[in-house]
């Protein structure tokens, strides 16, 4: 399923389904569209009403942000710099953007985010070519790495300088310890450096029992950009470097790229809860028990096949092309493959048990006909 025209039609479905949004009414309750339409965590909105106290020096030059700092250190280690910024896109391009120049090449998979997602910023901001890989289960593979790491030293190639891994995946699995340790070896050994974009790390961390620097820093992640607008804050998103040498000029590339906040605690504070009293895990653990729930209740209708094993908190299913619509009148979400009438939904931090239960009665209902 990982075809040129499958990708096309992926991305034309993508914005087709956007357009006819704008003629959906608004209905309240839960979806499971995307984790992004979720609410806020209370526990987050609780840390925001406790910073909103007074004046503080802007942009980041305040106790509020140097402690959300000091939760980063706890996880990964003092010897790291962490710099927030306002969404995913930012801490994706300009994490990239402080390991190349212009000349260089990103590897990545042709569903990675920073490939269909992100209308080009990454190839606009660096200047470098984005190399989509295919994908197998949502995953680039070292062989294929292997195989495209050529030219190197020739003037009239790029220069490969960057793997880009997503953790969870586009199709909602999860790379292993030992398949990131692999790929970050590669590059190490090749002056490359391994670049995870982890919008839902927390996710993937959790499915694998891991803690954050387990599934990180310690299996050869250079920089990560560390989500949290997935998870139940507000906005906002993290770059962490795990190599200072790296950070030296991010000051600057994040002011001229506009990622720098004024109201800087506002940010911060969402990270600091989320990274205190294993919030980030709890949440993330809740979603992708939803998930599996969501999976069990499908295996009980014959006409709908997950395509993709459930490993974080996205469900992959291919159903009769009749029911798409059906489902739509109750419950917006996103065609991921139109060819294959394949379909993406997605748990959150507060998704419930009757949720997913009401969710597959209706799906259950819809593919019959």
């Amino acid at each position: 399923m990982h075809s040129e025209s499958c990708l096309r039609a992926r991305r034309l479905c993508h914005s087709a389904t956007l357009f006819r949004m704008k003629s959906v009414p608004i209905k309240p309750g839960r979806s499971f569209a995307s984790d992004n339409n979720a609410g806020v965590h209370p526990e987050v909105l609780e840390a925001l009403a406790r910073v909103n106290q007074g004046h503080v020096v802007a942009y980041g030059d305040d106790p509020y942000t140097r402690s959300a700092i000091e939760k980063f250190h706890e996880h990964f280690g003092s010897d790291i710099d962490v710099f927030f910024t306002f969404n995913g896109t930012g801490a994706n391009v300009l994490g990239l953007q402080s390991l190349t120049r212009p000349y260089h090449a990103v590897l990545c998979s042709e569903y990675a985010h920073i490939y269909t997602d992100e209308c080009g910023a990454p190839e606009k901001h660096t200047g470098c070519k984005l190399i989509p890989l295919p994908h197998h289960d949502g995953k680039i593979t070292l062989h294929d790495v292997r195989h495209a790491y050529h030219g190197i030293g020739d003037q009239h190639h790029v220069q490969v300088r960057v793997v880009s891994i997503t953790q969870s995946t586009e199709m909602g699995t999860v790379y292993r310890p030992q398949e990131v340790r692999a790929l970050g070896e590669f590059a190490h050994e090749r002056d490359m450096f391994l670049h995870m974009d982890g919008a839902r790390i927390a996710n993937a961390a959790a499915s694998l029992g891991q803690n954050l620097r387990h599934a990180t820093r310690d299996l050869g992640v250079d920089v990560l950009s560390f989500g949290g607008t997935k998870n139940g804050i507000i906005g906002g998103e993290a770059v962490v470097f795990f190599n200072r040498k790296f950070s030296e000029d991010f000051l600057y590339l994040r002011k001229q790229s506009m990622q720098l906040a004024s109201k800087m605690r506002f940010i911060a504070a969402q990270f600091e809860v989320l990274l205190t009293n294993e919030l980030w895990r709890r949440s993330a653990e809740h979603a992708n028990r939803m998930a599996r729930l969501l999976e069990k209740e499908l295996a009980r209708i014959p006409e709908v096949k997950v395509v993709w094993e459930v490993e974080a908190n996205g469900v992959f299913a291919q159903i009769p092309r009749h029911a798409i619509e059906k489902i739509r009148q109750q419950y917006f979400f996103y065609t991921w493959m139109e060819e294959e009438s394949v379909v993406r939904w997605m748990c959150s931090f507060d998704t419930t048990e009757e949720d997913v239960r009401e969710f597959a009665k209706i799906v259950g209902e819809a593919v019959k006909g």
